[in-house]
């Protein structure tokens, strides 16, 4: 499975955080879109590795994510594109899976010198940025451009980072805006 190479800033503004990314030479590509999701556990009580069905608002995709270190290189992940988010879910309930939880977030995206930088906004808690790039070393890059020690940056996943902030996200069935 490919990693992932990315780290957090929590708690951010966003509007301050985009003009940044912006005068840094980033470029807003999409949002603010709603993402929708369900997510699906692979082993019941196992939380290092799930599946994810996820609506981007402009394409949905299906993905098995294993989490072998909370560093920036500690995410692994496989996916693919899929037509339909509602007959993904009812695919993979005849397979056996049926969601342990619906989620919502927002999301804006840029690109700078070739990363990728989401600005999340999740229910509960502060706005984070997220920066994936293409090896660790560009990851820390890129958050010093913007001015940010890697001692701000955490690669935890959405569930410590809720933690964070004293939520458990698994007694949450549903974790939406409305």
């Amino acid at each position: 499975m490919p990693a992932e190479y990315e780290a957090k800033k929590l708690d951010v503004d966003p509007a301050s955080t985009a003009e940044l990314i912006i005068s840094k030479g980033g470029r807003k590509v999409n949002g603010p879109t709603l993402q929708r999701r369900y997510v699906y556990d692979i082993t019941p009580g196992d939380q290092s590795k799930w599946i994810r069905l996820r609506d981007t608002g402009t394409k949905t995709t299906l993905a098995v994510k294993e989490i072998s270190h909370d560093g920036i290189d500690g995410t692994y992940e496989v996916e693919v594109t899929v037509d339909s988010l509602d007959a993904t879910n009812e695919l993979l309930g005849f397979l056996g899976f049926h969601p342990k939880s619906y989620q919502e977030n927002r999301r804006t995206s840029f690109v700078l010198d070739g990363a990728e930088l989401e600005i999340d906004e999740w229910p509960m808690i502060p706005p984070y940025l997220e920066i994936e790039a293409s090896s660790p070393e560009e990851v820390r890059r890129i958050a010093a451009l913007l001015g940010f020690e890697e001692s701000q940056l955490t690669s935890e996943n959405t569930t410590k980072v809720y933690r964070r902030y004293g939520i458990e996200l698994s007694e949450h069935k549903v974790v939406g805006f409305s």
